[in-house]
């Protein structure tokens, strides 16, 4: 323990610079590179003396000078735990395994493994898919599935496409080539809610027009939604699909503002804003507050959207909210054509710690959710499901469709294949990637044609290594996995199949009453599709504490 009686250490940095520039001083009359040590020890010195007198940071009025090599190590203690400490399969949110797997299929050259898998297959939590002894023989990876079969122009979509992603959130080099490498490999690519740019539309890759709360690229003055506006960008071809967001898996039930002074012309051109004026994202939507007005809404955008697939995405939450949309439909005979699943897990939005962390049904279960929602109801063929959450690799696709998705999505992962080094930088402005930043001095620096090369190769890749799966598994096509393909382990000594893990409903269950699950019982014949509130019992339980 340091005596107060003795000089503290903890000033020696600081008393070192003033001694040393006095001593640089008295050097200078006899060298000149007393100057040169006079800056040094000057700066240092004039450096100590703020930390000492300013009143903001006791630990620099206690430790000046030292304290900022704290600062910088703190700094980069990401990238120290990532490159020297953490192991192939230890660091959060995505393991150093998981990029170099996307990062090589990215750059196509080898992704194969030796001397055995570096899993732990014994822990519980560990999955695999169980393969035949008659593999099959697939043609071709490009697997499709048909969406809006009911619509006038439905669209067939690849089995993985691009997350959404907004530009403003991605630079415009990034906006690029993501669209370049989805029209190379013929998949889609979600606008996110900030609309479609000029970088959207250059490329002409399929996309899918996410339309937010704010109503980027299709609002009025006031922010409301403009059916005249609407129109006009979807009736475009490389429009294929409408999605409506409710809700997104990084931060569910959470608006947004872009800064004025991030609002560039671009950006106020694609969401249809003023330049440096703050663009809003409202917590929900003014178009419709009702289950059965949402639905309305819908088909009005499949009407003036010359008959596309239109559809809405959303984190699962309040399990009411959901059972009333579901209601609604089955009252009006109104639906729409998809629904994609954001799982709590999503993240490419920087958003509060505890929105990150604590907010957002997680994908597997709001995916067996929604899934046996419409099969209980008789829903399920009429309705597409996509999901997100976490998805890299053809195994995650394929548990994923096992689930009850048709099609997966993702986002961080194509952002892998753009260079992104994971460095947690994405709110800052400051991507060394020049990826999820507007500074023109990162972003110019990413190459488009290089990087398209790589979505594209990324997209190949995976959909060959889903191929492989689905051939040793015995498989024809990714529509045919199901819960008894994928097995999980529960304990060193006990494993299940998805089928005997997880409930799934038979057709029609839930409206014969015959489900046997707590969260349908409890909450199914309370919702009603004509508001989101919550039951009455509900309401009752919050006026009081004694339940």
């Amino acid at each position: 323990m340091e005596k107060t009686t003795s000089f503290p250490m903890r000033y020696s940095a600081y008393v070192i610079s003033i001694a040393g520039f006095l001593f640089s001083l008295v050097l200078s009359a006899y060298s000149d590179a007393g100057y040169f040590l006079a800056v040094i020890f000057g700066a240092l010195a004039i450096l100590g003396t703020y930390d000492v007198l300013q009143k903001n940071h006791t630990i620099s009025r206690n430790y000046p000078i030292m304290v900022h090599f704290r600062y910088l190590f703190e700094s980069i203690g990401p990238e120290i735990r990532q490159y020297f400490i953490q192991s192939d399969n230890d660091e959060q949110p995505f393991s150093r395994d998981q990029r170099t797997i996307i990062y090589q299929r990215a750059k196509n050259v080898l992704d194969k493994r030796p001397f055995g898998s570096q899993l732990k297959m014994y822990e519980e939590g560990f999955e695999w898919i169980n393969h035949s002894l008659r593999p099959s023989t697939i043609p071709d990876s490009n697997f499709r599935i048909q969406i809006g079969s009911r619509c006038v122009k439905p669209y067939s979509a690849s089995v993985f496409n691009i997350s959404a992603m907004s530009f403003g959130s991605l630079s415009a080099n990034a906006i690029l080539s993501l669209n370049t490498g989805a029209k190379m490999g013929d998949f889609y690519h979600d606008t996110g809610e900030g609309s479609i740019s000029r970088y959207h539309r250059q490329p002409g890759g399929d996309l899918v027009w996410e339309i937010g709360s704010g109503y980027f690229g299709c609002r009025n003055e006031d922010g409301s939604f403009s059916a005249e506006k609407f129109e006009k960008n979807a009736v475009l071809d490389q429009v294929k699909m409408i999605e409506v967001k409710l809700s997104q898996g990084a931060k569910p039930g959470h608006g947004g503002i872009l800064p004025g002074a991030k609002v560039t012309q671009e950006i106020a051109e694609a969401r249809g804003v003023s330049i440096g004026e703050d663009c809003v994202s409202p917590a929900q939507h003014s178009a419709f507050s009702t289950p059965i007005e949402m639905l309305e809404f819908l088909d009005q955008l499949r009407e003036l959207s010359g008959g596309k697939p239109v559809g809405f995405k959303l984190a699962i939450g309040h399990p009411w909210e959901w059972f009333a949309i579901v209601k609604a439909m089955l009252e009006t005979g109104r639906k729409p054509d998809f629904i994609v699943i954001d799982g709590g897990e999503g993240g490419t939005g920087a958003a509060p710690l505890e929105f990150i962390n604590r907010i957002g049904t997680p994908m597997t279960e709001a995916l067996l959710l929604v899934h046996n929602t419409l099969v209980g109801t008789n829903l399920r063929e009429d309705i597409s499901i996509g999901a997100a959450g976490k998805i890299t690799s053809a195994f995650n696709i394929a548990r994923t469709l096992a689930l009850g998705a048709d099609w997966c999505n993702a986002a961080r992962g194509y952002m892998f294949s753009l260079g992104c080094i994971q460095a947690l930088n994405c709110h800052t402005g400051r991507c060394p990637s020049g990826i999820a930043t507007q500074d023109p001095r990162r972003s110019s620096k990413l190459d488009v044609e290089d990087k398209s090369q790589r979505v594209y190769n990324f997209h190949k890749n995976t959909l060959d290594a889903l191929q492989n799966l689905l051939e040793a598994s015995g498989l024809r096509h990714p529509g045919e996995l199901g819960p008894e393909h994928i097995v999980r382990r529960v304990s060193k000594t006990e494993v299940h199949s998805y089928i005997d893990l997880f409930p799934f409903l038979a057709p029609g269950a839930l409206l014969e009453g015959k489900t046997g699950l707590a969260v349908f019982d409890k909450y199914w014949a309370e919702s009603r599709p004509d508001t989101f509130d919550p039951p009455k019992f509900v309401q009752q339980l919050r006026e009081t504490k004694l339940r």
